[in-house]
């Protein structure tokens, strides 16, 4: 269960707002739930921000200058990028508009074994070929060394990043890093292809025309992908870019479009999010970054087709070997279930793929809504980790805190990186549990909603207002909503029991709720129930008639106290890692016979079940969480249940003899510490 959080808007002023301009109320209402409290930022959200002149940056001056001599005079240009789809998009772009200025230019982008970021070999090999000037791209602001041997090697070096800079910055003609403490720009929050594509139009003498009708597209694709916040001129370059990807003339991304099913009129921030951007960088986690950025810069529409058919084909490949890892994870899981009982999970396995892992510890963290770390062994006993986190936590502490063990390590509150040996594993988790599971106010994952829906919210003409808001991305969620005490009235299974259609009547409104990945065996709810959803909603159009789709994100039933839930769920963790605990909070947890009673005959009549739907159904005063789950394992310990822990699924067993649960291991235990 993910813990929810409601906001508030404040229909008055919405309905303010809307007197005063043409944007529906239900819109301005998710505004002033998000803290829009006065017109003026109102109208400043929705207001085409201007794109800044590119020569505000620091060092952009310098940069054009240097790069126009060696233009001019022919001499060779490296752009060194990133694997990833930032630094793909970035180094197709502003390769593409150098070789169109006449430059003589090649790119470089390292394999993801190669590491991050400039390396020696890469660079000795660039001497080698006559390379005089050295561009990056969405990395190099912390190349120190690298700078120095470049210098050596009698290259130039021009950097342009949009990380961090440390206190001492490589030594290069230029440094173009919007962080850098002394830039005057006053938007800092451009990705590495928006830095790029700024380099552009300083070089076109400091125009934004001619390279918004050009690359507005990719730019727009890196932006999203790079999950920067999509306000300010970021929001301005991807709308602009959603518009002419309508219409572009890229065979790549027109490619793209195609082999991912979207419909080219109607293409969203979300549609690069969830299609385009993991197909681009699949190449830079199975094939080679190389494969994309040929892609993007195919001119004729056959070569594109073969390459991009290259990167679903990869992308198809990073899925399954996504599968195989969580599979793993859930085996390990199911032999050792207590891995579930600590604030920070540690999972690891044997040549998982490196480039897979971090996606992985996002499933993990948003399945089990916990701050995880995801550890790669290979053959030669070398492991590679990748952490994600919540806000509230911040996992770059947590592996400061175990430095002494990494080879490498860095990150930022919610994601991180490390590699170490293997035999050093073992020290990590025990570290980790140190450093975790003494935090009394461990945070819990959270969704929010806008607002809570009402019954007379929810029509065509509102939905189809909130695309007012798009696009949607970092800091600009899609909208979210609150239904509260829905009636459930019908339930239909879809795609062969995959998913769920629910017909639900809330107040005078009746309509449908879409469960993806939801079996109807395995809701919470029957026909008759009282349920809460978190939702979004969209406009679905079928053979021609128009209605409101209601995609449910999260759901429960109704009167569940998630505070009650989330505070008797950690005493149960703390009980099983063996902290002591209170021997008065002990008798309170130890179930009575009757209460065994009523959460086995429960078991019994739903078939299976899972541990939070056992939990919305039988909570009460006397029935906790914890209390519920020390049921569940003296059920377990006695044969009467076989509980999967990877899926808290709980599942009974037959029985054909009386059991005696009173000299359960666990109740036995639980009495001694009274």
């Amino acid at each position: 269960m993910k813990k929810w959080k409601i906001n508030r808007s404040d229909a008055q002023l919405a309905a303010q707002f809307a007197s005063k301009c043409d944007i529906n109320k239900l819109a301005l209402e998710v505004l002033t739930s998000r803290g829009f409290t006065d017109f003026d930022s109102v109208v400043e959200y929705f207001s085409y921000t201007e794109l800044a002149d590119p020569f505000i940056i620091k060092d952009m001056d310098k940069a054009v200058e240097k790069i126009n001599e060696m233009v001019d005079s022919y001499r060779l240009i490296c752009i060194y990028g990133d694997y990833d789809c930032d630094g793909i998009t970035s180094t197709a772009l502003l390769y593409n508009y150098l070789e169109s200025m006449g430059a003589n230019v090649m790119y470089y982008i390292p394999e993801r074994s190669d590491g991050y970021g400039l390396n020696e070999k890469a660079i000795k090999s660039f001497a080698q070929k006559g390379v005089e000037l050295i561009i990056t791209v969405d990395n190099g602001i912390s190349a120190v060394e690298e700078a120095k041997l470049i210098k050596e090697l009698g290259m130039e070096l021009v950097i342009t990043d949009h990380h961090q800079p440390s206190q001492t910055l490589p030594e290069a003609c230029a440094v173009v890093d919007l962080h850098r403490h002394d830039c005057p720009s006053q938007f800092k929050d451009i990705c590495g292809v928006g830095v790029a594509f700024k380099l552009c139009a300083a070089l076109d003498g400091g125009s934004y025309d001619a390279v918004l009708e050009q690359y507005a597209d990719i730019c727009a694709i890196g932006t999203v992908a790079d999950v920067v916040p999509l306000m300010g001129e970021n929001r301005t370059i991807v709308k602009q870019g959603l518009e002419y990807l309508k219409n572009t003339e890229n065979p790549g991304l027109c490619q793209l479009i195609e082999q991912t099913s979207l419909d080219r009129n109607n293409i969203s921030s979300t549609d690069i999010s969830f299609r385009i951007s993991p197909v681009i960088n699949a190449s830079g986690r199975f094939g080679t970054p190389i494969t994309a950025v040929r892609a993007l810069l195919s001119e004729e529409e056959e070569t594109a087709q073969d390459y991009v058919k290259s990167l679903v084909s990869l992308n198809a490949m990073r899925k399954n070997e996504e599968s195989m890892i969580i599979s793993e994870i859930f085996e390990h899981i199911d032999k050792y279930p207590q891995v579930l009982d600590h604030n920070v999970l540690v999972l690891w396995g044997k040549n998982w793929h490196p480039g897979v892992i971090g996606i992985v510890s996002a499933r993990i963290l948003d399945y089990y809504g916990k701050p995880n770390l995801i550890i790669s062994i290979d053959d030669q006993g070398n492991a590679r980790g990748s952490a994600r986190s919540i806000h509230g936590f911040d996992v770059f502490e947590c592996l400061t805190h175990c430095s002494e063990l990494f080879e490498k390590f860095g990150g930022h509150e919610c994601a991180g990186g490390f590699s170490l040996k293997e035999e050093n594993i073992g020290a990590l988790c025990s570290k980790v549990y140190e450093y975790a599971d003494s935090m009394e106010n461990m945070p819990v994952q959270e969704l929010t909603a806008d607002k809570q829906l009402m019954p007379e919210d929810i029509t065509i003409a509102n939905v189809k207002g909130l695309s007012a808001l798009e696009p949607f991305g970092a800091e600009n969620p899609a909208p979210a909503f609150a239904v509260l005490g829905a009636v459930v009235t019908g339930i239909t299974p879809l795609s062969q029991g995959k998913h769920t259609k629910a017909d639900f009547r809330y107040g005078n409104y009746s309509g449908q709720a879409l469960f993806f990945s939801l079996a109807p065996e395995k809701a919470c709810f029957k026909v008759g129930d009282r349920i809460d959803m978190l939702v979004r909603l969209d406009i679905n159009n079928f053979r021609g008639t128009e209605s409101v789709s209601v995609r449910v994100i999260d759901h429960r039933l109704s009167g569940v106290k998630q505070e009650r839930y989330f505070s008797a769920k950690r005493c149960y963790e703390k009980l099983m890692r063996g902290e002591s605990l209170p021997s008065a909070f002990v008798k309170k947890i130890i179930p009575s016979r009757e209460e065994l009673v009523k959460c086995y005959k429960y078991i019994r009549s739903a078939g299976a079940t899972t541990c939070d739907n056992m939990f919305m159904h039988l909570s009460d005063d006397e029935m906790n969480y914890c209390k519920m789950r020390i049921c569940v394992d003296v059920f377990r310990e006695k044969g009467l249940v076989d509980y999967k822990a990877s899926l808290m699924r709980i599942t009974p067993c037959e029985v054909t003899s009386k059991v005696d649960i009173e000299d359960s291991p666990t109740l036995v235990r639980l009495r001694g510490m009274i």
